[in-house]
């Protein structure tokens, strides 16, 4: 819901700040005091058109905000994660209007566009009356607010598994029946790739360990030097170190008889001697496995180059190679053996379409039925808002083909007169009789399409009297799930508001500005006086208004 809706500089309205909460909140005001200014900057945040021209008059750009409560709308939290957005509990939308054309949309502080604000506040709020963006005149929400209004979409899901299913068969069986052309073409390219990977006979880490073959032979003469030489130092040649340590050792082990502290020096030492002696003997042992063979290398040289050849034209590594190699055999199977695949694929899809009929023909025959009570229920309700004679009905039309939402398209069609042929009703239907019948279809499925916030401009147009009554208690009720914001002319709606908003303008220095202000009790009796008794306010209409006021939350606490 909507909690906080912030406006600077558009059209007459300098700097608004206004809080909302859950229920029915009404707005009222004077005509041209600035209510459809307020709807029309919300239908901003909407993804509506902007124009230049709504940027107050001295102001280089103008600018609406919104925060909404997320607790309950986890799939916008989803987008939001998906998209990369910040994500909590609160959602901040912020657009900019600027004179030199560069309008700009924020989402949680992050610059998006416009595309984006679009598909996540339309799952938040509709508006219904004269503007734009109404799900109602979307042909295509239709069949979702009867899904939802018959609570079909555990149905509705196992229909779209089946026609996934059946999609993806029939993808595969495409991709067989392709043409004989191109499938020995196709034949041919597979088969030389499988002849040079298998004449490459890989062996998997094989590129590591000649890479690191490749360092030693380039290296082996520094290497024979550095362990042959080595070895020579230690022990091979005459006066080598272990032979003048040895000669050291047996001196001090020979005069340890006379100075016994010379005793563990000559152990050390000897321990020591040891010590080198293994080392030389490891060098010359290291040194005897080295050869240097320049076949050897050439070829080292040249595997690595056919290797390289393969990765740079099919897989990056030797594992992935191979991985492709088994995957052209699997594909030269299918592919020579066509008839015989096609036939399996064929049998498998034909099983997958007739299980799409049977559950799309379940859903349908709850579709039809809850069709039916959906025009009873809406017909019901249009009887109290004045249209008693309107005839609504929604139409299931068979599709030539299975759809992704079933064996059928649904459209809503009105006959708003006695004697008229019922029409679609995206293009019959007035800002008003949408905004009655989209309020009809919310009292009969609240949470028809998910969104949780609903703002009615124009409900009450040429209603009145009772009629207007049934108008302001439906919203009443309809408040008690969804938080709804209504623009009415007519006291007998906003009588049943949990909270009254008044929309006035005042010339402050010379310059028209308009303010939205929360009423308190003394001053909501003052402006439901004011419409009921236009500029003449007495005592008498004032305790009309207190009365229809009392009244009206009798009648909504029911």
């Amino acid at each position: 819901m909507i909690t906080d809706l912030i406006i600077k500089n558009f059209a007459i309205i300098e700097n608004l700040h206004v809080t909302f909460d859950q229920g029915f909140n009404a707005l009222t005001g004077e005509t041209g005091a600035g209510k459809s200014i307020v709807i029309d900057a919300v239908n901003l945040l909407l993804g509506g058109r902007a124009r230049g021209e709504v940027i107050r008059t001295g102001a280089e750009e103008a600018s609406v905000e919104a925060v909404f409560d997320l607790q309950e709308d986890s799939a916008v939290l989803c987008q939001l994660l998906e998209r990369g957005l910040e994500a909590g509990e609160e959602l901040l939308v912020r657009r900019v209007i600027s004179r030199s054309g560069k309008n700009r949309v924020f989402v949680n502080g992050s610059l998006v566009p416009l595309v984006q604000l679009r598909e996540l506040t339309s799952q938040l709020v509709n508006i219904y009356g004269q503007h734009e963006h109404q799900n109602l005149q979307r042909s295509e929400t239709h069949l979702e607010l009867l899904d939802n209004f018959a609570d079909l979409g555990a149905h509705l899901d196992q229909y779209r598994q089946a026609f996934l299913n059946c999609q993806q068969l029939q993808q595969r069986l495409n991709e067989l029946d392709m043409a004989e052309r191109e499938r020995q073409q196709r034949l041919d390219m597979l088969d030389f790739q499988r002849q040079e990977l298998s004449a490459a006979g890989l062996v998997a880490g094989e590129d590591v360990e000649l890479e690191q073959e490749r360092t030693l032979l380039v290296h082996a003469e520094k290497l024979t030097a550095a362990t042959s030489g080595g070895y020579e130092v230690l022990y091979g040649e005459q006066q080598a170190v272990c032979e003048k340590v040895s000669e050291v050792a047996e001196q001090l082990e020979n005069l340890a008889d006379i100075d016994p502290q010379l005793t563990p020096l000559g152990e050390s030492l000897r321990s020591s001697l040891y010590s080198l002696e293994d080392v030389a003997n490891e060098l010359r042992a290291y040194a005897d496995k080295l050869e240097f063979e320049p076949e050897r290398q050439q070829w080292v040289e040249e595997r690595l180059a056919l290797l390289a050849n393969l990765k740079r034209k099919y897989a990056p590594t030797v594992a992935a190679l191979l991985e492709y190699q088994s995957a052209i055999e699997t594909e030269l199977a299918d592919l020579s053996d066509v008839a015989g695949r096609r036939e399996e694929l064929q049998q498998q899809l034909d099983k997958a379409r007739s299980r799409v009929f049977r559950v799309g023909e379940a859903l349908s025959l709850l579709r039809k039925k809850a069709a039916a009570e959906l025009a009873v229920a809406v017909e019901k309700e249009l009887a109290d808002l004045a249209m008693s004679k309107a005839r609504f009905e929604m139409r299931l039309s068979p599709l030539a083909e299975p759809g992704p939402d079933g064996l059928e398209k649904g459209e809503f069609f009105l006959a708003a007169n006695p004697g008229e042929a019922a029409q679609p009703l995206v293009r019959i239907a007035s800002g008003g009789e949408l905004s009655r019948i989209m309020l009809a279809l919310k009292r009969s499925a609240p949470e028809g399409d998910g969104v949780r916030t609903l703002i009615f401009d124009e409900v009450d147009a040429g209603i009145g009297g009772e009629a207007a009554t049934a108008v302001g208690e439906k919203i009443c009720r309809l408040g008690k799930q969804l938080q709804v914001l209504c623009v009415t002319h007519l006291p007998q709606v906003a009588a049943f508001a949990d909270r009254h908003y008044q929309v006035a303008k005042s010339e402050i220095s010379g310059r028209t500005s308009t303010r939205l202000e929360l009423l308190n009790e003394h001053d909501r009796v003052a402006e439901m006086a004011r419409m009921l008794g236009g500029a003449q306010v007495g005592t008498r209409t004032l305790e009309h208004a207190r009365e229809l006021i009392t009244s009206s939350r009798k009648r909504g606490a029911v």
